[in-house]
């Protein structure tokens, strides 16, 4: 499959995000020297103003380096922010980008509910202080063949969860997201059984590769990149990584989720990336790097767990062609 691009621009003529970002940072480095060391273990909404750290495109700082971390080659911040696969607001790839430039992501809260000892409901800026943030380069593997590789920036979900501290009772964690057909035109169209849902079994959602999610690329998340609170799933397909979240819920019982109730023979619970299962439609041996060669030719081994061998003690003992 070839990727459309506009036709008045290519990517390819655009300074490259990075490239852009140290510059800026060259420049502001020698102000802020003197200050960074006696602020930078406060955790950024202690120091940032609330109205900005909810801004898309404002910087996110100082950001800890994570040894979770790869040094492959970052995706471009014009592919990773204008192909994008949020079917609230659209199926085509190119239009969230567009679509969800006004959605409204302030004020926001998550409520965190269900088999927890301390439910309430927070602002994105009370989740935002519960710890330092760190810069995270992910690979991803998106289910139709292609993958990416984008500085997140975020903190481990499991600070979250004790912080609300499960009971014995919560055996997996389920996301719920926005529901807003006023802003978000794709939900008219129906497909999926909205809103949108995922789910990850606890010890999955207590390992330290998993994220809540704030922002990519030294800024707050682009709108149609799931703004403003996302979580991010490394090992596990992207649809894994349910977007601007509204409910966290702590159930006893494996929760539905959208794709496992839509097509349940193509998209099982797990969503593990595993090249020795195929999807129905197509092979998962292989995959493209989105922007990486003409057309995104250039084929790649897929690797098992996405490349994430430290989740693969989760799933001892389990047949995971049976649970995929």
């Amino acid at each position: 499959m070839l990727i459309k691009k506009p036709s008045d621009i290519r990517y390819s003529e655009i300074t490259p995000k990075s490239l852009y970002m140290n510059r800026r940072k060259f420049i502001a480095g020698a102000a802020a020297a003197a200050g960074v060391a006696a602020f930078s273990a406060r955790p950024i909404a202690s120091w940032l103003e609330p109205r900005a750290v909810l801004a898309a495109g404002a910087k996110l700082g100082p950001l800890a380096k994570s040894p979770f971390s790869t040094d492959e080659k970052q995706t471009s911040y014009q592919d990773v922010t204008n192909y994008n696969n949020y079917y609230e607001f659209s199926t085509d790839k190119y239009l969230p980008a567009k679509l969800a430039q006004k959605f409204k992501t302030r004020p926001w809260t998550v409520s965190v509910e269900g088999n927890i000892a301390k439910p309430q409901k927070f602002s994105v800026e009370e989740i935002m202080a519960m710890a330092p943030l760190e810069e995270r380069i992910y690979r991803h593997r998106c289910v139709e063949g292609w993958s990416i590789v984008v500085p997140w920036i975020g903190f481990p979900l499991n600070v979250l969860i004790n912080r609300v501290q499960p009971t014995s009772k919560a055996k997996f964690v389920q996301f719920v997201t926005d529901l807003d057909p006023s802003q978000m035109p794709g939900l008219r169209d129906g497909g999926l059984d909205w809103p949108y849902t995922e789910g990850l079994r606890m010890d999955e959602a207590m390992h330290p590769l998993a994220i809540l999610c704030f922002g990519l690329y030294g800024e707050v998340l682009p709108n149609q990149n799931g703004a403003p609170i996302r979580v991010t799933i490394p090992w596990k397909y992207g649809f894994k990584s349910a977007k601007s979240l509204v409910k966290i819920k702590f159930v006893e019982t494996q929760p539905d989720t959208a794709w496992n109730k839509a097509n349940a023979h193509e998209y099982g619970f797990y969503s593990n990336v595993n090249p020795n299962v195929d999807h129905p439609r197509w092979s998962q041996a292989t995959e493209r790097r989105l922007g990486e060669g003409f057309g995104g030719l250039i084929k790649r081994k897929t690797l098992m767990f996405n490349g994430y061998d430290q989740v693969a003690s989760l799933y001892n003992g389990m047949d995971l062609r049976k649970y995929y």
